[in-house]
């Protein structure tokens, strides 16, 4: 018995949508119907830091909650009652910027939107304003928006990785040079939830204690941990639950749930943007490039 498919719905070409097959989580179609314009954006500041229906925030100068209206002639809202004004740019990385708050918004949407990451002199294009207007903005974005310095520590199953930074050496070198080589390069070591945040930090070594510490640092003592099986990983096991350790050295990869292969991803997407994007990152820059990435 044949049955007959459902027909589809009709496409809008004036309301384009994401397609329920796409990975995205938000397109540049949605942002744009989102923050039209900066008056948008600065009602999403408004919302997020004072006033979530967008009427109704507390009045310092009244000491009471307070209905408040967009003022025309400046970028804040004014108590309907007192006559305060209260400008949500006050405090963050927009105060005191001439350049548009929907430039800002923008320039958030493609450092985030992008795996591999995106360069100021890209940013420059895409934004319209000078190199040095676009490299200031991403400056800000990531230090004072994209740190992770005050998180709380990483929890539930953890995998952990190291990798060393820095190219491949331009002749061929012994077992022993090569060793050498590895060691001279700035390491980066690599921690994510799975499922969840992840988190990076240059280290003075890939042995012993300074990657015991920053282990030990940013993952919470209740988590499980994944590695492989570098021996600088071993101690660990006395400070967690439990220590999941999946053999490279026999050629696995993947035993049941005993895995590396997120972090080992994230590894890629910051080793892709450092060749395509950036070209040289100094060691000064690696963790707030890092910071970019995405699992």
């Amino acid at each position: 018995m044949a049955y007959e498919q459902a027909p589809k719905a009709p496409r809008n070409r004036n309301n384009p949508g994401r397609s329920p097959s796409s990975e995205s989580d938000y397109s540049l179609m949605e942002f744009i119907a989102q923050y039209p314009n900066d008056a948008a954006c600065l009602d999403r500041l408004w919302r997020d830091r004072f006033a979530p229906d967008g009427h109704h925030a507390q009045c310092p100068r009244c000491e009471k909650e307070r209905k408040f209206h967009r003022t025309k002639t400046r970028a804040s809202y004014t108590c309907d009652t007192c006559g305060l004004h209260i400008h949500p740019m006050k405090g963050t990385i927009f105060q005191k910027s001439t350049t548009s708050l929907h430039l800002w918004f923008y320039a958030m949407y493609l450092m985030t939107s992008t795996r591999a990451g995106i360069s100021a002199k890209q940013l420059e294009r895409e934004l319209g304003v000078t190199y040095k207007t676009a490299h200031r903005m991403m400056k800000k974005i990531r230090t004072e928006l994209m740190h992770d310095m005050d998180d709380e520590p990483l929890s539930g199953d953890v995998e952990v990785d190291e990798t060393s930074m820095g190219g491949k050496a331009r002749r061929r070198m012994d077992r022993f040079e090569g060793a050498a080589f590895r060691e001279a390069k700035p390491t980066v070591l690599g921690m994510v939830e799975r499922g969840g945040r992840v988190r990076a930090r240059v280290i003075a070594s890939r042995r012993g204690a300074p990657l015991s510490r920053a282990v030990v640092a940013n993952v919470n003592p209740d988590s499980i941990l994944f590695t492989d099986d570098w021996a600088s990983y071993k101690p660990l096991r006395r400070s967690y639950i439990d220590h999941k350790i999946i053999n490279h050295s026999a050629g696995q990869y993947v035993v049941g749930d005993v895995y590396t292969n997120t972090i080992e991803g994230f590894f890629g997407n910051l080793k892709t943007g450092m060749r395509g994007v950036y070209k040289k990152v100094s060691p000064a820059y690696q963790y707030t490039v890092a910071l970019q990435r995405s699992p």
